[in-house]
């Protein structure tokens, strides 16, 4: 949304600089508005429209989006929590500011509404040429708004309230109250942009240059009605929501009704800004692939970074002795749950787990992932919450995790050490519920329990040798992992079909990765679509030899994770 936003405003900016540059001194008036009001859609228009599955195919394209990702968008970096969040405070407070913006010129709007609603019912109404007359009861300056026109007649003369009428006729005939309000409202939403503001202000000055040529185009004196003008200046308009005949600066308008007329070809250019629309869309789609790839490259890194490199505790040790309170994330052989390994555990939570009333009757449901260290003994400690859901269910996921009875603890060159263990608790309300308490606790299926633990592959039939999970050297993509998220990134084609019924989300990929470096055996193990992981299967299984594995200075089979995500604009 942020992204959106900023493009619109980027684009408000462009199209007025264009404006400035090649319609401003024209006397094509209708032209002229027809064109800012379209400046305004389009800038709306253009971040939407998405066609990046085209960009991605073009070769050109693609290196601008490699040039674009790599040079203009900023590095993502990891870097540690400091105690106070300034990067979130100074975002929080341009939110706050933003809306306070905008909620103060919402009110501002409205009061001027009302003001001039008001104002109707209040004024006697006549009937002149056509058009409802509301005569002011003091001195102000002649208005309109939409199809009410006002007007103090004691303060004209007949010839000059005719001139009056016209112009403000011209504006409620022509609807030039709909211009204003299009140009306040993106005044409101986008305040803080002064090409906004200047837009708006180029929309009102051409509707007071089209009502002017009118009451010339009907024979009035063009010194007479210049005159008039200026004796008018001294009712101060104010920025408001109605269309005022005096509406200043009238030393432009004085100059654009003795202006020349532009030459009839001069309307060709009006088509100039169209390729300036089609550029706009394909920077903002090249911006849009190149963010996409930024944003895959992130994943992959923390995904490499925290589920596919085995961590230092696990691996650098070289001789038989292993440091008393190391908590291992990757050991040889798992922990295991006692009675019954996996299908007991899933057995044991969906007994055990008790769904708590509070969340029941607040319809609350939804997985809490619970983290924990088998000690060597077998017991359950350091118990937390990776990712909760409500305190009340986050609670009885602790206390059922805390309460199991011990696990046959996990093993490192034989012996038994402290091992951590992931597992995920669902709670899901029944669709028939009705309030007394009904549950269904845990997923039944075998996925649902995931343990960041491993231990050594049988051998695949397809690749000769052991297959390893865990090495002294993981394979590598020539590259590192920045030249394989470019790969990937500049490789992967998002299936037609899958945009069309807006599929997306993230596949894990798994491969071996054999002696020679060579990918082999690739497989799904996270699906998400047929199109997407055939599609997926297709990258994986393209890219070229990897630096393979090592274990004791000789290369081995080592089984690799990759995730991939497919994620629609």
């Amino acid at each position: 949304m942020l992204a959106y936003f900023l493009k619109v405003n980027v684009a408000i900016a462009l199209f007025y600089a264009f404006y400035r540059l090649f319609f401003y001194k024209d006397t094509f008036f209708g032209w002229r508005r027809t064109a800012l009001l379209c400046f305004f859609a389009i800038s709306a228009a253009v971040p939407l429209l998405n066609i990046q599955t085209w960009i991605t195919e073009q070769k050109p394209m693609a290196a601008m989006v490699d040039l674009y990702a790599n040079v203009v968008l900023p590095e993502f970096t990891v870097s540690p929590q400091t105690t106070i969040d300034w990067k979130n405070m100074i975002r929080k407070a341009a939110t706050f500011a933003y809306w306070g913006g905008v909620a103060f010129l919402i009110i501002r709007f409205f009061i001027q509404l009302a003001g001039i609603i008001r104002l109707a019912c209040r004024c006697r109404t006549v009937r002149i040429g056509g058009s409802n007359i509301h005569l002011l009861s003091r001195e102000g300056g002649p208005f309109s708004f939409f199809h009410w026109i006002f007007i103090y007649p004691s303060s004209h003369t007949e010839e000059e309230f005719n001139e009056i009428l016209t112009h403000e006729q011209t504006h409620a005939r022509q609807w030039h109250s709909i211009d204003v309000i299009i140009s306040e409202l993106v005044c409101i939403l986008c305040w803080f942009n002064p090409f906004a503001w200047l837009m708006k202000r180029e929309i009102r000055t051409n509707l007071e240059y089209m009502a002017d040529a009118r009451v010339l185009e009907n024979g009035y004196d063009s010194k007479a009605y210049q005159y008039h003008l200026l004796g008018l200046s001294h009712h101060k308009a104010a920025a408001t929501i109605y269309n005022s005949f005096n509406v200043l600066p009238l030393k432009k308008r004085i100059k654009m009704m003795n202006k020349k007329r532009t030459k009839e070809i001069g309307r060709t250019k009006y088509l100039m800004f169209l390729p300036l629309a089609v550029l706009l869309m394909i920077i903002s789609n090249i911006e849009a692939v190149a963010r996409t790839t930024k944003q895959l490259a992130t994943e992959v890194i923390e995904a490499v970074d925290t589920s596919m490199e085995p961590t230092p505790k696990a691996i650098t040790h070289t001789n038989d002795s292993i440091p008393e309170d190391v908590i291992f994330e990757v050991v040889e052989v798992s922990p295991e749950f006692t009675d019954g390994g996996m299908d007991g555990l899933i057995k044991y939570l969906s007994k055990n787990l008790k769904y708590p009333v509070e969340a029941q009757k607040a319809g609350i449901q939804g997985r809490v992932v619970v983290k924990f260290v088998v000690d060597k003994d077998g017991s359950i400690i350091q118990p937390q919450i990776a990712r909760g859901i409500d305190p009340a269910l986050d609670k009885e996921a602790i206390r059922m995790i805390s309460a199991m009875p011990k696990w046959k603890p996990g093993t490192q060159r034989g012996k038994a050490v402290k091992a951590r263990f992931t597992v995920p608790v669902m709670f899901k309300l029944p669709e028939d519920a009705k309030g007394e308490p009904a549950y269904a606790p845990v997923n039944t299926q075998l996925e649902e329990i995931v343990a960041v633990a491993y231990k050594p592959s049988t051998p695949n039939a397809k690749v000769e040798g052991d297959v390893f999970e865990v090495v002294e050297h993981m394979p590598e993509f020539p590259g590192g992992v920045q030249g394989m998220m470019q790969y990937i990134a500049r490789n992967l084609k998002y299936p037609t079909e899958a945009q069309k019924a807006g599929v997306q989300g993230k596949i894990i990929v798994e491969m071996i990765i054999n002696k020679e470096g060579n990918i082999t055996v690739p497989k799904v193990t996270r699906p998400v679509h047929p199109l997407l992981d055939a599609e997926a299967i297709r990258v994986i299984g393209s890219m070229p030899k990897w630096k393979p594995g090592t274990q004791k200075g000789q290369p081995v089979n080592v089984k690799y994770s990759v995730p991939i995500m497919f994620r629609l604009q």
